[in-house]
């Protein structure tokens, strides 16, 4: 494991450099932040560590929490789009991002981001992002309390995971479980799964996962975008602290990818 960890660390030391860096890929995300302490502090998180990153990788980063920059002028001077936490709700902007990607705009997306579900503040009534874009329907239910899990690599042969190992230990998040079958989606390419040797994953009896198949990673050969399902910190509810356990970026392989994933999608857009 020591290995490994010095291996991930000499990659993104060497990631930002090399002349298929010369024009900056230029990264905006777009975010919510206003309940669940555990997709707060993600956020909070994430919008340190990028600007960090960017200065080392050529990446430039900027965010907002208004979402009507969601608009065609806005994302035109950006090259990947970040959902940290959630999704644009008016239908303007809805309409904006998805004439953005269909003209080959980078996408990423977190965890809470690909969260749909009827009867709640975010109900599924965006059918296009949910089915056809993301491929996995509704959320139907997830693990709890937040645990890491032994991700296996689908594709070894992808450009976004072809370095990574073929299996790897996360960071504690809660994982999604979606109403649709991932597996039987053409357009979707899956990345990363849940191993079984993370069985049994969860602590509490009726969110824990014993066995099934579970993507955690995947992208749609018809857009240029890519969906993470991490991106909950473990935070001390039961005690009643809020205090964070847990931290989605100090997983070197989990940064990998992230940081691969954005020099990838950036660069292709670049190329349209």
């Amino acid at each position: 494991m020591k290995l490994l960890l010095i291996v991930c660390s000499l990659f993104l030391l060497t990631l930002g450099t090399g002349p298929q860096n010369k024009n900056k890929v230029n990264v905006v995300a777009f975010y919510t932040s206003r309940n669940d302490q555990a997709h707060i502090t993600f956020v909070h998180e994430a919008n340190k560590w990028f600007p960090r990153m960017g200065s080392q990788y050529n990446f430039t980063y900027d965010s907002t929490n208004d979402w009507s920059n969601m608009n065609a002028e806005f994302l035109a001077r950006y090259d990947v789009v970040l959902f940290l936490d959630t999704r644009p709700e008016k239908q303007e902007q809805r309409h904006a991002f998805r004439k953005y990607m269909e003209k080959g705009g980078g996408w990423i997306g977190f965890h809470f981001a690909g969260f749909a579900l009827n009867d709640s503040e975010f109900p599924q009534n965006w059918d296009w992002y949910h089915n056809s874009f993301l491929g996995c329907g509704e959320f139907v239910s997830n693990t709890w309390r937040p645990t890491s899990a032994v991700l296996k690599v689908e594709d070894r042969k992808h450009p976004l995971t072809k370095s990574l190992p073929p299996k790897f230990k996360t960071t504690p998040s809660e994982w999604y479980k979606w109403s649709r079958d991932l597996r039987t989606n053409p357009d979707i390419k899956i990345l990363l799964s849940v191993d079984p040797s993370s069985f049994p994953l969860g602590t509490k009896a009726d969110e824990t996962w014993h066995s099934g198949y579970y993507p955690i990673a995947w992208t749609n050969k018809n857009y240029n975008m890519l969906y993470i399902n991490w991106g909950h910190n473990d935070i001390d509810y039961e005690g009643g602290t809020n205090k964070e356990l847990s931290f989605q970026f100090d997983n070197p392989i989990q940064s990998k990818l992230i940081l691969t994933g954005l020099l990838w999608l950036g660069r292709r857009k670049q190329l349209q």
